[in-house]
């Protein structure tokens, strides 16, 4: 930062004053002095007649000057509650007074006067709704913003100086006449002892000056900086983060100290006090700045006999000084983060809410904002077309403890997005870069970084950057090495720290030089790109920031109290020694000089800030100064850019145009003035006695506008203007006058003039030609309708298709279709109906294309993107490209679809995609995935193999057997299906359609043989396993249910199914049902075959034996009774369960519902899984019993 005192106002009567104080909201200013004198002021900026005059530079006047009346003894306190508008005011008699503003003036509210003691100090909360008032006897009051007394207390036996709540309003600190700070809470009651580190070693009797605690209103300069600033009088000072804290910031300024406050962001803390001076005998007033670490930013010295108090202004741009009976005020030039690139001003600011910095990078041209959230900035440098951001790395980042901190630099381009970034080991407190370097010192070292720009790297640099682990590319020295350019640094950070007695203040560089700052007033100066040490030359000053001129030559120094000084690095001269010396000071001088900046195309020229002043110098001669508090972004072509930052960062979220001005050097509006009043002669003599490129072009302009085409070309071959020469000689080429008008409004942008002078010359191709030029569509289509015959077809298509193009690059799809149709645009018309989803259209589109039309392709491919196969393959067969069809249909796993397109057209690779594709599955486990996939191919065998297995496994792990005969029986009715295919292929295979009904089960049947004779055993036996449990799970119902005997001729039918069926299942069953229905003949052979199972373990035949005997001793192994029926076929008389004749081997079918033999001719057919039940018993049911399809 840079401070400079900018105004002084005398207080009448030389009445000296004890205190100031200044509204941060509403910007009044309270002084208060001896003889009862209170003062309001308030400073206004005047709206000056010239626009480019704001902020600090514009002239401000005293808009109230009100001289409150009511104090009799010296006004000592003055506190402002700026959200409630009250002035809070004690004298040396302890009377308090609250003013409060009423029609712009300010009256008396409340009075108040404990006539005992007199009033110290008073703290309104951040929040404005109590006040706190202290008495040197040890009263405390704390109020409400209307006058109530809240509480009161008396301190015993101390005391009260100070004052100040903590930013929540939650704490009170006290401060005592002995130099002690208590701890309260907001309710009065005692906490702690606030610990004083910085008294340490300090003897005898010390004076609280000041307390400040920063509320956090606008955010930190860093998550968790320190915002509790003590100071006593003797210049100790300690910084807190909060009131515990064991490690605070300490200070010793070295002054006798009177007032602290912080600025409004706490990222300033000004010290005001005196200090005695080494040359005179007496004490000087001085304000030291100090950042919340510690750090001392800017020493102000101030006339005057005494320095009584000090007030920071809202906008943290100004500061108030009560000395002696005069109150001075200096302007601030903040250090702001800010930087300027390609157009671009990118600047920092922080928000209350958030703990990162918010980086803008506003484009000036287009108004374009980019925003960047970056954690821990320490600050933004830029330089051409890049921007660098320097940022501390987080803790968390991989870092081990005791590791030194690291640091990232980061390379963006001008809209934000990081090109390339680099950790370091080193604090990069000073940052250059040119177009191919970053430089980062820190105070003992610096480390430089050549980038490569995204222009200049090949594919091949890319593959050894990345084949390369150690890159050249960066080294670090420390600032006492001496490289010789040899390339002989490797990027070693660990003798970066080591310490030196001369240590890094500035740094700059150009494409040729780095110039490195010493405090000593060394300048060290190294080559580039080679790095190495060349020279060394010595200043007298410490310089604090520097800048090299566009050939290097010249070196601008502004030294630490604000001194520009030139050095001269070519010139050669000899010393008294006879020894020949590079390099000299130049005889030039200029105080208070906060910014400068050379021209990038002149060697000579430069502009520098000087308190509110801009001065212009031509080699080293000042034109007239312009009044600016604009920070310089660039200077080039003769003019200047420079940035409002103050106005900004008032509103850092939406910045202005209005903040950037441009402003001309004075022999540019001497050339612009002579051109306006004097002529072009005249004019182009100034030029030739001051050439430069930039007067040549406004020469040629004029000359144009004129239509003096001799001179306009001489001027453009003096300022190097190709294209503007060619454009002369076009306009020679043209024989009338007002078509040379036209051209040139159309060069300098005045198109709607241009186009008027057209069309008045009925030359229309011409205006649309121009607005085709300027992509203008909508004007020229416009212009082509109202033409007679409506205009050139192919150029309204054009425009159509162009207007299309605008919606569809702002994303505006439903638009843009309309203007496609209209231009007959088929390619973005699909493309703007897929964007929309409007795939009807799509569809529609796809129709009336013609045949092996280009864009059928494309459209397929869209439709397989969404899902819908039916208009995917449409397309592509529309187009012939029958593969693509079937590998769409794969893809969306519309294999059925997928086969028949196979067959029809003949494609040899489906099967073995498919049996691939199965394969895939399978080896995955997915097996019912892998039968979905057959059964849509309609390969029902292979899915029919595959739910069989999936049975068997179920069957070993004996899960429930509903489930499994549910399995069974789809793989059977995947078989069925595999009929029906086979009965159909022969059908469509035979041509006549009267044997197609004969031909059809015959020739299915022969086809089924010949390509089925590997699976016959599943064709045959298909529905065997669904049987078996469909009549094991039937017996067990009917035992259930209580029917005795169907169940245990149920259970006997089960004795064929024991290849599928665990036998000791079936035995342990039959056993069960006969046993309940007193069969115990069948019971006794059940119990047979179970001891004679090889299965059963040892110990599970012995159980069996001795239930057989439990049983058979009490009931002898004899049917009951055994029911008979006749054999329908040879009248023999079998036992009613069984299902063959013994006689004459005929084979009685089963009734799915009951489990009986059917000896009947009369029965019921099931139509889907061809089995038989009763009809008497079938009556009820509403599905198939067994494969559960609807009667």
């Amino acid at each position: 930062m840079f401070i400079y005192l900018s105004k002084k106002i005398a207080i009448p009567n030389n009445t000296k004053l004890r205190c100031v104080s200044w509204n941060r909201d509403q910007g009044f200013i309270a002084c208060g002095g001896e003889d009862g004198l209170l003062k309001v002021l308030k400073l206004e900026i005047q709206t000056s007649k010239d626009a480019k005059i704001r902020g600090l530079a514009a002239p401000s006047n005293l808009s109230m000057n009100q001289t409150l009346e009511g104090h009799g003894g010296a006004v000592q306190v003055t506190t402002w509650n700026s959200g409630y508008q009250k002035l809070t005011t004690s004298d040396q008699y302890g009377l308090i007074i609250v003013w409060m503003l009423y029609k712009g003036s300010w009256y008396e509210e409340m009075i108040n006067n404990r006539n005992k003691s007199v009033v110290r100090s008073m703290a309104w909360t951040p929040d404005g709704q109590k006040i706190c008032i202290v008495y040197e006897d040890g009263a405390v009051i704390v109020g409400s913003v209307d006058g109530n007394r809240i509480w009161g207390k008396d301190i015993k036996g101390m005391q009260l100086n100070n004052v100040e709540w903590s930013w929540d309003g939650k704490l009170l600190l006290f401060g005592m006449n002995n130099g002690e700070i208590h701890i309260y809470d907001s309710q009065g009651n005692f906490c702690s002892k606030l610990m004083t580190y910085c008294l340490a070693n300090v003897t005898g009797a010390v004076k609280i000056a000041g307390i400040d605690w920063y509320n956090g209103k606008f955010g930190y300069v860093e998550p968790s900086c320190p915002t509790l600033a003590i100071c006593f009088d003797n210049g100790r000072a300690q910084i807190m983060k909060h009131e515990n804290d064991e490690n605070p910031v300490l200070i010793d300024t070295g002054m006798s100290v009177v007032q602290i406050q912080w600025n409004h962001t706490g990222s300033a803390l000004a010290v005001a006090g005196s200090q005695k001076s080494a040359q005179q005998d007496k004490d000087i007033n001085v304000v030291q700045f100090y950042t919340p670490f510690g750090e001392h930013l800017r020493t102000l010295k101030v006339p005057g006999k005494q320095l009584t108090s000090v007030s920071w202004e809202g906008g943290g741009l100004r500061i108030a000084l009560a000395v002696d009976s005069f109150i001075y005020f200096a302007n601030i030039r903040p250090d702001y983060k800010w930087g300027y690139c390609a157009n671009t001003v990118v600047y920092s600011f922080s928000k209350p809410e958030r703990t990162e910095q918010c980086v803008v990078f506003w484009e000036t041209v287009s108004g374009e904002r980019h925003i960047k959230y970056v954690r821990n900035l320490i600050s933004v440098t830029a330089y051409g077309d890049h921007c660098v951001l320097a940022t501390k790395a987080d803790e968390s980042t991989g870092q081990e403890a005791g590791e030194p901190q690291q640091y990232v630099l980061v390379l963006c381009n001008s809209i934000g997005t990081p090109l390339e970034s680099k950790y370091i080991d080193i604090e990069p407190i000073y940052i250059a870069v040119t177009r191919t370097h970053v430089i980062a010192a820190s105070k003992e070292a610096f480390y430089v970084w050549q980038f490569k720009t995204a222009k200049k790297l090949t594919a091949m640099e890319v593959n050894q950057a990345m084949g390369r682990k150690k890159d050249s590319r960066e080294r670090v020295y420390h600032i006492d090495d001496t490289p010789s350019g040899a390339g002989e640094s490797i990027l070693d950070f660990s003798k970066a720290f080591a310490p030196t007695n001369d240590a890094v203040c500035c740094v700059c560089a150009s494409d040729k030089l780095l110039i490195v700052g010493r405090e000593s007033g060394t300048l060290n100066r190294y080559s580039l790109p080679h790095l190495a040490l060349t020279n060394k030359h010595t200043v007298n000053c410490r310089p604090h920031a520097l800048s090299l001129n566009c050939n290097s030559a010249r070196l601008a120094i502004i030294d630490i109290t604000g001194i520009l000084t030139f050095f001269d690095l070519e010139t050669k001269w000899v010393n008294g020694d006879g020894q020949e010396i590079q390099g000299q000071q130049l005889e030039f001088e200029r105080k208070d000089v906060w910014d400068m900046k050379w021209a990038q195309d002149n060697t000579e020229l430069f502009a520098m800030m000087e308190k509110t002043r801009m001065y212009i110098f031509r080699n080293l001669d000042p034109e007239e100064p312009i009044m600016s508090s604009g920070y310089i972004c660039h200077f080039e072509d003769l003019q200047i850019k420079s940035v409002l930052l103050d106005e900004i960062l008032k509103d850092p979220e939406h910045p202005s145009k209005d903040n950037m001005l441009d402003m001309e050097i004075k022999s540019l509006r001497d050339s612009r003035d002579l051109l306006e009043k004097v002529g072009i002669e005249d004019a182009a003599q100034f030029i030739e006695d001051n050439p430069h490129p930039r007067l040549w072009r406004l020469l040629a302009e004029a000359s144009l506008e004129n239509l003096d085409l001799k001179m306009a070309e001489q001027a453009f071959v003096r300022c190097k203007d190709y294209q503007g020469i060619e454009f002369v000689k076009r306009l020679g080429n043209l024989q009338s006058e007002v078509m040379r008008s036209a051209e040139v409004a159309a060069y300098f942008k005045r198109f709607e003039d241009a186009e008027r002078m057209y069309m008045d010359m009925d030359r229309r191709d011409l205006a649309v030609s121009l607005r085709l030029k300027l992509g203008d569509w909508f004007r020229v289509v416009q212009l082509l309708k109202a033409g007679s015959g409506g205009g050139d077809d192919t150029q309204l298509q054009q425009a159509w298709n162009a207007i299309g193009d605008y919606y569809a690059d702002r994303q505006k799809w439903s638009n843009a279709v309309t203007y496609y149709v209209q231009g007959n645009n088929q390619e973005r018309l699909a493309e703007c109906y897929y964007l929309l989803e409007d795939f009807v259209g799509l569809q529609k589109l796809a129709d009336s294309l013609p045949e092996n039309h280009r864009l059928l392709p494309d459209i397929a491919a869209m439709f397989v993107t969404v899902g819908m196969c039916q208009e995917a393959v449409a397309a592509y067969l529309k187009c012939h490209q029958v593969k693509k069809a079937v590998d769409c249909c794969v893809e969306l796993n519309q294999w059925d679809q997928a086969v028949e397109l196979a067959k029809a057209h003949s494609i040899k690779e489906i099967d073995n995609l498919l049996a691939r594709y199965a394969a895939h599955l399978l080896e995955k486990d997915k097996k019912l995935q892998a039968i979905e996939l057959y059964r849509k191919a309609n390969h029902f065998i292979e899915a029919a193999k595959l739910m069989f297995s999936i049975a068997e496994e179920n069957v070993k792990k004996k899960v429930k057997p509903l489930r499994t005969k549910k399995l069974y029986v789809l793989g059977a009715l995947m078989v069925e299906s595999y009929h029906e295919q086979m009965k159909l292929s022969s059908r469509l295979k035979a041509k006549s359609k009267k044997k197609a009904e004969a031909a059809s089960a015959l020739a299915g049947l022969l086809e089924e043989e010949a390509m089925a004779s590997s699976d016959t055993k599943i064709i045959d036996n298909a529905w065997r396993g669904a049987e078996a449990f469909h009549f094991f799970l039937l017996a067990q119902r009917q035992l259930y249910q209580g029917y005795v005997d169907a169940s245990m001729k149920t259970a006997l039918h089960l004795r064929e199914y024991d290849d599928i069926l665990d036998p000791v299942d079936i035995y342990s069953l039959l056993g069960l049902a006969a046993c309940a229905n007193r069969a115990f003949g069948t019971c006794s052979k059940a119990f047979i075959k179970l001891e004679s199972t090889e299965a059963l373990t040892q110990a599970q035949q012995e159980h069996y034996e001795a239930l057989a005997l439990e049983i058979f001793t009490k009931h002898a192994p004899k049917d009951s009774r055994t029911n008979k029926s006749e054999c329908p076929n040879c009248e023999t008389m079998l036992p009613d369960w069984s299902s063959m004749c013994a006689s004459c081997d005929s084979k009685f079918p089963t009734c799915i519902v009951t489990g009986r033999p059917i000896m009947d001719n009369l029965f019921w057919m099931c139509d889907t899984c061809k089995h038989r039940a009763y009809e008497s018993e079938i009556r009820t049911a509403s599905t198939c019993p067994l494969c559960h399809s609807q009667i």
